[in-house]
């Protein structure tokens, strides 16, 4: 497994850009100089994130999401001892 991080990442399995091996890795988002834990996709060559609002779902059971646009870096989360 390589070190670099894919320019965009999704936690939804029907996404064409998830990729289940990086996410059990562990994957953090610094957006804006601030750690986010509640990223659904992100993509750092356009500069946004999208993450979920609230507890609120549409009719097919997935998580209503927002685009926020800023300054994104992906990073991989320390390994727990």
């Amino acid at each position: 497994m390589t070190d670099t991080l894919p320019d965009r990442l999704s936690t939804n399995p029907k996404s064409p850009h998830y990729d289940e091996a990086l996410l059990q890795r562990g994957i953090g988002i610094r957006f804006d100089g601030q750690e986010k834990t509640n990223v659904e996709e992100y993509c750092v060559s356009e500069g946004w994130i999208r993450v979920a609002v609230g507890k609120t779902v549409d009719r097919k059971g997935n998580p209503l999401t927002i685009k926020l646009k800023g300054a994104v870096e992906p990073f991989f989360e320390p390994k727990k001892s």
